[in-house]
């Protein structure tokens, strides 16, 4: 039993090892393209004005529909947005309550 143990731990390593590793490129990345293209549009409508906050507004821009999005997908259930998102509960809700999303 230990031998074929063995011997199925050696076949996923070199299937693991053979096959390609997935590389973030431009090519699969279209939220990567359609938030550049969207900050270059931004910025160009400025006009050569040096942008304030521009960190937090691109933060809150992004987190809100994000939230949207995760709470629709989880239909509203926080433990399960939550580990969908990699946060805490608390830090969700905190979230949530911040965007005006909860209930």
């Amino acid at each position: 039993m230990a031998i074929d143990t063995l011997e199925q731990t050696n076949k996923i390593e070199q299937t693991a090892s053979t096959e390609p590793s997935f590389q973030l490129t431009q090519k699969n990345q279209p939220l990567h393209g359609s938030v550049r293209q969207a900050l270059e549009n931004y910025i160009a409508q400025l006009k050569g004005q040096a942008p304030n906050n521009l960190y937090e507004l691109i933060l809150s821009e992004v987190e809100a529909p994000l939230m949207e999005c995760v709470m629709e997908y989880t239909q509203s259930n926080q433990s399960r947005a939550a580990i969908v998102l990699g946060l805490s509960r608390g830090t969700l809700r905190k979230l949530l309550k911040k965007y005006g999303m909860l209930k």
